[in-house]
């Protein structure tokens, strides 16, 4: 049964996008309230891509700039995951690729895709980043879009008392 804990090893497991962006470090906090809840692991992603307009010509410079920048933004977010939630399993990868489209396949399998309103890419005019409305669009798995200052899950109703 996804999301439940079988002698406390989580089964379920909630892919989170990470970018280092506000929005990106607020959907991270809600799934790992969200992991803790359903005894869930967490999967961080984040990706990396060059510019159609400079794929061919960028330099090793360039490719390890924004590869390492991939892999500071999922670092950032391995620190904020074990500090929120200690206990949860975690794994950190980083892909080259379109961010969204990278999401989308390492969603398949798992049980909740998460992700920031928006992200880098932070066009002041957009309620929805182009990201998180592609996942919405195509991820597999159910998706939560965490907007920035919504980062704690909705927790069950209290017990009425006795």
């Amino acid at each position: 049964m996804a999301g439940a804990e079988e002698k406390g090893v989580a089964v379920g497991r909630i892919v989170v996008g990470v970018d280092g962006s506000q929005h990106s470090l607020g959907a991270l906090e809600w799934a790992c309230r969200e992991a803790e809840l359903r005894g869930d692991s967490l999967e961080l992603v984040s990706a990396w891509s060059l510019p159609a307009v400079s794929s061919e010509a960028a330099s090793a410079e360039v490719v390890e700039a924004l590869q390492g920048a991939a892999k500071e933004a999922g670092e950032a977010g391995r620190q904020l995951a074990q500090r929120v939630a200690p206990g949860v399993p975690l794994t950190v990868r980083s892909y080259r690729g379109q961010a969204a489209r990278v999401l989308v396949e390492r969603a398949r399998g798992a049980d909740l895709l998460v992700v920031g309103s928006r992200g880098m890419g932070d066009f002041k005019a957009l309620l929805l980043g182009s990201v998180s409305q592609e996942c919405s669009h195509h991820s597999p798995v159910p998706v939560v879009i965490v907007r920035r200052g919504d980062s704690a899950p909705a927790t069950p109703p209290a017990a009425p008392p006795e």
